[in-house]
């Protein structure tokens, strides 16, 4: 593998940007028309806007087009295909539900589960390949055996092992509710040859492996790990502590409801997600303002919330839905690799946005900010908020943990460095609590960078 981002298909490689854009329209259009005629929600909606999916030519046309669901919309969707019709699948369920093939839901962490990643087994036979591909693209290869360590069962991540499937890998699947000891003792006795787990897990397993198995996580051997769930390759500090420790690159990945594919290229600067399946969605190309919902152009670093139109899906199929993640598109070449396609940098929530005197902030930023002081931080840190977000009461709290060779008589005025930055950089003056290296605990799952002191 020469580290070069490829596209799924083999055919988009040799085509335009433009080129792409009109392979695209021609999905949407078709899949615009799939959904007005199979889902009465998708008829209402498109009646209630006086357009007909015949109307909608064009990217530039869909941009145009009103936000039509949102998380809060979708969860509303799925109670009231319960209470109607006795499945959960939603309101937008276009295929018949003895036609649902897989179901996964979303992790719930910011209210209730959702049934997001629903297929029929026409979606699957799209969508395997394209997930076997992502994986193939950095360098996974039949007969590798990958570490899949996630929460199993119907949640979103376990769609992965299909890719894995499709090209030859074989899974070695652990749900991370099985606890580190169990990881850490299958993957060298399987010899594991990548991983897959989110970044805090992968921290969290260096730590104990030596504990374990009495040897340091880089003699497993890993080629390769793929990490996701959590912002860190934007993060330098963060991916060469995790590169370092490992001995070996780390990827990172991205399928948001399962079409969004995107991954990382072989670099040592992190250069965003490349979106590799447009096919799928028009998810890169189509962005709003997280507050007023409405377009904000396609410009190369332009910052907004991602929407997600779906462009061949039977069975939940989403259209103009406003995720909540919040990214900061590229346009231009990749500077890495040369990929030609959109790339993204995932910077936060829209619902972890945090407001301190009137100034919005996304605790990645802060993150970021904080993890450029290592070693005189170990990176780890947490938001302590003492009222419900988003707005905060000024001084935002801050809790971190100082680097082991730090004395006690540094810590003021290394504080006073960290406040002066994060003022210069995102204008808040943070108070800032210091706790030794190894006080702040890290999450098998998703670490919360939040502590909710409030009732």
């Amino acid at each position: 593998m020469d580290g070069r981002i490829t596209y799924a298909i083999p055919e988009y490689n040799h085509l335009s940007v433009e080129e792409i854009r009109r392979e695209q329209e021609v999905y949407l259009s078709r899949q615009l028309k799939y959904c007005y005629d199979s889902s009465h929600f998708y008829q209402q909606k498109f009646n209630d806007i006086g357009v007909k999916p015949e109307d909608i030519r064009t990217l530039d046309d869909l941009r145009r087009l009103p936000i039509m669901m949102t998380k809060e919309h979708e969860r509303e969707n799925h109670l009231e295909s319960m209470e109607r019709f006795g499945h959960p699948f939603g309101m937008h369920l276009c295929a018949p539900p003895e036609d649902v093939y897989l179901t996964g839901t979303t992790s719930g962490t910011t209210g209730i589960s959702t049934f997001t990643y629903t297929f029929t087994q026409k979606d699957m036979e799209v969508l395997a390949p394209t997930l076997g591909f992502q994986f193939a693209n950095v360098g996974v290869k039949k007969g590798d055996r990958v570490m899949f360590c996630f929460a199993l069962g119907i949640y979103a991540t376990s769609m992965g092992l299909w890719g894995l499937r499709h090209i030859g890998a074989l899974p070695i699947d652990i749900d991370v509710r099985a606890g580190s000891e169990l990881i850490l003792k299958f993957a060298e006795t399987t010899r594991a040859t990548w991983m897959l787990c989110t970044p805090s897990l992968a921290l969290y397993l260096a730590e104990k492996a030596r504990e374990i198995l009495n040897k340091d996580i880089r003699e497993l051997g890993f080629k390769g790990l793929k990490l996701t769930g959590e912002p860190w390759a934007s993060i330098p500090e963060v991916k060469q502590k995790i590169e370092d420790t490992y001995g070996c690159r780390a990827y990172d990945f991205y399928a948001v409801c399962g079409v969004a594919a995107g991954v990382s290229c072989n670099s040592d600067e992190y250069h965003g997600l490349h979106c590799h399946a447009p096919h799928l969605c028009t998810t890169y190309q189509d962005l709003v303002d997280p507050v007023t919902k409405q377009p904000i152009d396609i410009t190369d670093g332009a910052i907004g919330e991602i929407v997600v139109t779906m462009l061949q899906r039977k069975a939940c199929p989403l259209v103009k839905y406003a995720y909540g993640d919040i990214v900061q598109i590229f346009t231009r070449e990749c500077p890495g690799c040369g990929f030609k396609g959109p790339r993204v940098k995932i910077i936060g929530r829209s619902d972890d946005m945090l407001i301190v005197k009137g100034s919005n902030v996304y605790p990645a930023a802060i993150k970021k900010e904080v993890a450029s002081f290592v070693p005189q931080v170990t990176g780890e840190m947490r938001i302590v908020l003492d009222q419900p977000p988003p707005r905060v009461n000024p001084p935002l709290k801050l809790r971190i943990e100082h680097g082991e060779d730090i004395r006690d008589d540094d810590l003021a005025g290394l504080a006073n460095e960290i406040s002066l930055c994060l003022h210069n950089k995102l204008k808040v003056r943070p108070a800032i609590e210091w706790v030794r290296p190894g006080t702040l605990e890290k999450s098998m799952r998703k670490t919360d960078i939040f502590v909710k002191a409030y009732r």
